[in-house]
């Protein structure tokens, strides 16, 4: 199996000037590997990827995967809406020695299905593991199950992220491939296990990456009554981590963790005061905050 368990979209930390803020990026890798999480997905869309120049783009997976030095895996987020770009960004986070890359359904373009195969393939032929990214919400084009059927027959293509909000995608996919199928919704994770997927890329992982990969594993483990008792634990706070545009609300919190600044680039910005205030009294609840 290529990718199992906990994977986590790493939030890119800015400094107030809005460079990127590669010490506090070191921290938070080493966070992650010090309570067990399988992976880290950096520069996917949690960690800011439309607005992180190309070269600041490739500076963050290439601190990622010389910080992690193989401890755990590291699956790129070098998707884009032209298949150049694509090829481009893989090519050089091949270089850099990624475990895989996550490629995110081409956006706004809308191609048709021939279109996605094409795409998809084409950055499956440099030989880099492929995780297919199927989020309609941000991209407005699902990847049918047809195309998920046809590509699982290329040999790089070897998992798909299913951010669709469906559970019975899971079933859907594995009634016609062995695609290994990772929960891209923290809220779904258990129910996606329990129909088949193999693990999560998380977003929760960033604040709570020991619990959430005790989730995981209990739920991969098949003790499904424990992991359900976890998640009704961490349930309000995967909710609260979306009741704002991903990633402001998670970066909210990792700064109310003292984990980073809470800085954005624009067209991302601070979310409004009552809703901060929600977040921050879910996790005074949940233990969090003092």
């Amino acid at each position: 199996m290529h990718f199992k368990g906990t994977y986590t979209a790493l939030i890119t930390p800015f400094y107030r000037d809005e460079s990127v803020d590669f010490d506090a990026l070191e921290q938070l890798v080493e966070r992650q590997i010090e309570v067990g999480v399988e992976g880290i997905v950096p520069v996917g869309t949690t960690g800011e990827s439309p607005t992180l120049r190309p070269d600041e783009h490739l500076k963050v997976i290439e601190r990622v995967v010389r910080v992690s030095a193989g401890r755990c895996k590291v699956i790129a987020g070098t998707g884009a809406n032209s298949t150049a770009e694509a090829v481009e960004l893989t090519l050089a986070a091949k270089a850099f020695g990624v475990d895989g890359t996550l490629q995110v359904t081409p956006y706004y373009n809308k191609p048709n299905d021939e279109g996605l195969i094409c795409h998809f393939s084409a950055v499956a032929d440099l030989g880099v593991p492929v995780v297919l990214y199927n989020v309609p919400g941000r991209t407005s084009r699902e990847i049918p199950i047809s195309v998920v059927a046809e590509l699982a027959q290329h040999r790089h293509v070897v998992a798909v992220k299913e951010a669709a909000g469906s559970v019975e995608r899971v079933s859907e996919i594995l009634n016609v491939c062995s695609l290994e199928v990772l929960s891209g919704d923290d809220v779904l994770a258990v129910p996606m296990i329990e129909a088949g997927a193999c693990g999560v890329i998380s977003v929760a992982s960033n604040v709570i990456p020991r619990q959430l990969s005790e989730m995981i594993r209990t739920a991969l483990a098949g003790k499904m009554d424990e992991a359900r008792v976890i998640h009704q634990q961490w349930a309000p706070l995967f909710d609260d981590l979306f009741i704002d545009t991903n990633p402001i609300p998670v970066k909210a919190a990792a700064a109310m963790l003292g984990m980073a600044d809470e800085v954005y680039r624009l067209p991302l910005c601070p979310m409004q005061s009552a809703l901060r205030d929600q977040l921050q009294q879910t996790m005074i609840k949940l233990g969090m905050l003092g």
